[in-house]
């Protein structure tokens, strides 16, 4: 978990482009790959708590994970609780992963501003 988070410091020069690429695709896979598991889980709900097909429980699970909300209603009271919290755990998920996929972004804004910022500092004459 560490080499997701971890980025040059603020004394260290701007990634270049290539590494900062590799940082976007790693944090895409590994989002993709929550975004999989994720389904694979609501799916199973569906067909184990309110016994629709496969393709049906997919749909659902999809749709709730992407924020749009269930296409069938619920009919047993499992299937209500684990769509409820279903439900909520994809939109903190979501939030989760947009998260993931902007952070080497905004490292690189930052760092690009932090080092615009050092050699400012460093040009002007200190003060005695």
């Amino acid at each position: 978990m560490r080499r997701i988070f971890h980025f040059e410091s603020r004394h260290q020069p701007v990634a270049t482009s290539r590494h900062f690429v590799s940082r976007i695709t790693r944090n895409a896979l590994l989002s993709l790959v929550v975004v999989a598991a994720s389904l694979l889980v609501g799916t199973s709900g569906y067909v184990y708590f309110e016994g629709m097909r496969t393709i049906d429980a997919f749909a659902n699970a999809a749709m709730i994970l992407s924020g749009m909300g269930p296409l069938n209603a619920m009919v047993t009271d499992g299937g209500k609780l684990f769509a409820s919290f279903y439900a909520i755990a994809s939109g903190f998920l979501l939030l989760g992963l947009a998260s993931l996929m902007l952070l080497p972004v905004f490292h690189r804004i930052l760092h690009r501003f932090h080092a615009d910022e050092e050699d400012t500092q460093e040009d002007e004459p200190r003060k005695r």
